[in-house]
């Protein structure tokens, strides 16, 4: 990976166990440097001290609207990327977030892959960060997001990332199994053949629930793996 700081995301939420146990380890596992608070009253000294990328905030606040909240950040900061999350599902409700300011507006119980890929959508578009050759499968966002040659975008766990990285690095040939194991053991990782299979497996079956497409990772018998990164 390169030494592109990490996305820095900040969590507004006021569920103590959604917020500490679920979404701050997940968004961490995805290579999102998190902060979190559980008040708006907070919102204001967290973004002085620590600038963030995008604010990913609940509705459904005690102390304040959501609503509320994501106008007045978009007032205060143009740039900023904001993510709602909510229990209502409501058409109205999604208009209403979108028009105060939101970028996107994600239901609850919150899907983490999709909350992941959001976030790093989002951030492109915030960066405007060039993009790789169209027709190509790439990695971006310091390779913790998987891009289609169409544009798709899949968010990737550590373990995902770094099993993609060499194989994009050797794209269109052969790599062997001992050598992907050996890139996770240089690492420091107790990785063995079985569980390079499940990976695969797993990864293999999320970008073809994300994207509709499969992810052209191919066995090849007896030698390794092969990614096919062109398109066509």
């Amino acid at each position: 990976m390169s030494s592109q700081p990490s996305l820095r995301v900040l969590l507004l939420e006021d569920d103590e166990l959604l917020r500490d146990h679920v979404l701050v380890p997940n968004l961490l596992q995805f290579g999102f440097d998190v902060a979190a608070i559980g008040h708006p009253a907070d919102l204001n000294q967290q973004i002085q001290q620590r600038p963030p990328d995008i604010v990913v905030l609940d509705v459904g606040l005690p102390e304040s609207d959501g609503f509320q909240v994501a106008r007045q950040l978009r007032a205060r900061i143009a740039s900023i990327g904001i993510i709602m999350l909510t229990a209502r599902a409501e058409t109205t409700d999604r208009i209403r977030g979108l028009s105060e300011g939101a970028d996107a507006y994600l239901s609850k119980p919150i899907d983490i892959d999709l909350l992941a890929a959001t976030l790093y959508s989002l951030a492109r578009r915030l960066r405007t960060t060039p993009h790789p050759v169209a027709g190509h499968w790439h990695l971006d966002a310091n390779g913790w997001c998987l891009l289609s040659p169409v544009g798709g975008v899949v968010a990737l766990t550590q373990s995902e990332s770094r099993l993609l990285a060499p194989l994009m690095e050797s794209a269109n040939e052969v790599m062997s199994r001992d050598a992907l194991i050996e890139k996770f053991a240089a690492e420091g990782i107790d990785f063995d053949s079985q569980r390079l299979d499940v990976l695969i497996h797993r990864l293999r079956k999320k970008v073809l629930q994300v994207l509709g497409v499969p992810l052209p990772l191919n066995a090849v018998h007896g030698k390794g793996y092969v990614l096919v990164s062109r398109q066509g």
